[in-house]
């Protein structure tokens, strides 16, 4: 783990050796709500070594973690792609594919219009959305915000605590230590990052505005939906997928993975990594 500080917060982040042939982007790894970075290892490992990766955790989560941030450190997806497009500059990376999970995914969207000249694909897992469901929408962000408040910080130390975890949002449940990830890092998330970015990323205006960023974005955008994904389910993320230029054009740029629920990353790595692969080869060489 190596840290770079941006608006005034240490960003920890794993970067892997360069790729052996230069023309590659390097692939940037961006993961969803109350995670870290950690998730994509067992992705980059079957990417890195054909493709640079970076990974890293989103200002206020993972190791990423606040003490003095920038007054102007807001935590809308605009923001978080402001930071995206500062770590790029600072780390020299001109060229790359981001990859980006849940709410990783709109950041991806985002940043992918906001540093445009770095960005030249964008991959969505699990992401989707557009609509805004008035009633629904009230109740995750109530609900949200309760978790988040009265999460207690000895939850890591609850026997079999893991299992549960390991089981929540997926179709099949997890290896216990991703059970165990996920508690560390629901506990640890900080309280302002957490709850601003879910209550931010769900405003009305924030997720009207999403479809109109993906119908502005020049770069190809391919989306990657779990069949049996109960937070963002497939019909959502088509409906996103289907406001960028590529939807009508006879090649779909959605991906649906069966058996799959929301953290297709860690349920079906070899899958997603194969997924990758096609989808940056067929850039290669449509480019």
């Amino acid at each position: 783990m190596a840290t770079i500080e941006i608006r005034g917060v240490l960003h920890a982040y794993d970067l892997s050796a360069p790729s052996p042939d230069s023309s590659t982007p390097v692939l940037v790894f961006i993961h969803g709500w109350l995670l870290s970075r950690l998730y994509w290892q067992p992705i980059i490992e079957q990417l890195s070594p054909r493709y640079q990766c970076l990974a890293y955790d989103l200002r206020g989560f993972g190791d990423s973690i606040l003490r003095n941030p920038a007054p102007d450190s807001g935590y809308t997806l605009a923001h978080y792609a402001q930071d995206l497009g500062l770590l790029l500059e600072k780390l020299n990376i001109s060229r790359t594919w981001l990859v980006g999970h849940s709410l990783g995914g709109s950041i991806a969207l985002w940043g992918a219009e906001y540093v445009a000249d770095r960005v030249q694909g964008v991959v969505c897992l699990n992401s989707g959305g557009g609509i805004y469901l008035q009633e629904e929408f009230e109740r995750f962000r109530a609900a949200g915000e309760q978790l988040i408040k009265r999460r207690p910080r000895w939850l890591p130390y609850v026997p079999l605590i893991d299992l549960i975890f390991a089981q929540a949002m997926v179709a099949r449940p997890l290896p216990r230590r991703w059970g165990y990830q996920r508690v560390l890092d629901f506990v640890r998330a900080d309280e302002r990052a957490a709850l601003g970015a879910l209550l931010d990323s769900t405003t009305e205006a924030e997720v009207h505005l999403l479809p109109q960023v993906v119908a502005r974005l020049k770069q190809p955008v391919y989306f990657v939906a779990g069949a049996k994904d109960k937070v963002m389910e497939p019909k959502y993320v088509r409906y996103l997928a289907s406001f960028h230029a590529s939807f009508p054009k006879g090649s779909s740029n959605v991906i649906e993975l069966a058996d799959c629920g929301h953290l297709s990353m860690v349920e079906q790595p070899d899958r997603v990594a194969a997924n990758l692969l096609g989808i940056l080869s067929n850039s290669a060489l449509i480019s």
